[in-house]
């Protein structure tokens, strides 16, 4: 079974792209022999009120009673927005949201500011997992309008050891996947895990190796990226490289433990 832990609907302002709905990323899953998918709304990238595209991925859910069972929603929240707190209680208890994305790229914050700090503490303390792309289109190619800067891996660093008791994941991880030995050191004791769709994944057997099998789950970041690619890094692993159980991990095994699910 595959669980992805990246997915998003909505529409994004700069390409078009394929699944804008919980319907058509539905179809999607169902094409690939995927049973359930974390998602988001891309709106909230792009709301003054990163809140009203909670609302309305809440609204799109229920109204099919296939999504519930399927989708797995994760609130957009802007700690530079004020009232972000009553929105992340609400998206808890009402909305039923299972995690949180961050984006301060596009948001317009560095991770160690207060706001962001004591946003991630609190989705810690609630029991919800942070999930942070590192980047969501190549800026080499990106709209004129489109923010320039991406993320590495290391500057996910101090955020992560400011904040231990949370769970980070980590999304399109497209620069900096070496490391130093001791940061390398770091991620394998953090309660981090990386998606497959990120192209600084391609070597995805090595990566298990140094990083241990645990860190990795399969995701797409679709509709950005193609819906196969981070299917076929696990999928063309040697037995060498992870065996059954491993590629299970994979697969869904290390999402599942991750959202405790």
């Amino acid at each position: 079974m595959y669980l992805d832990v990246s997915a998003h609907v909505g529409h994004w302002p700069f390409q078009k792209t394929a699944a804008g709905s919980c319907r058509a990323l539905l179809d999607r899953m169902n094409q690939y022999g995927v049973e359930r998918s974390v998602v988001g709304h891309m709106h909230g990238i792009f709301y003054k009120n990163a809140q009203s595209a909670n609302e309305e991925l809440y609204e799109e859910i229920r109204s099919d009673r296939r999504f519930p069972g399927r989708l797995i929603p994760f609130a957009v929240l802007n700690p530079n927005y004020a009232g972000w707190k009553k929105d992340l209680e609400d998206c808890r208890t009402r909305m039923g949201m299972k995690g949180i994305r961050l984006y301060p790229l596009y948001h317009d914050y560095e991770l160690l500011d207060p706001g962001c700090l004591e946003l991630v503490r609190m989705a810690g303390e609630c029991g919800l997992p942070v999930a942070i792309p590192l980047r969501m289109v190549d800026s080499r190619s990106r709209s004129w309008m489109d923010v320039r800067k991406e993320l590495a891996l290391k500057d996910l660093i101090p955020l992560i050891r400011e904040v231990p008791g949370a769970r980070f994941l980590l999304l399109n991880v497209a620069n900096g996947i070496r490391l130093k030995e001791e940061e390398l050191r770091f991620f394998r004791e953090s309660k981090v895990l990386l998606d497959t769709s990120g192209r600084n994944i391609s070597d995805l057997g090595e990566l298990i190796g140094k990083f241990g099998k645990d860190k990795f789950a399969f995701g797409t970041h679709t509709p950005i990226l193609d819906y196969a690619t981070g299917m076929l890094r696990i999928e063309s692993l040697q037995h060498g490289e992870a065996d059954e159980p491993a590629m299970e991990m994979l697969r869904s095994g290390n999402a599942r433990r991750f959202l405790e699910i």
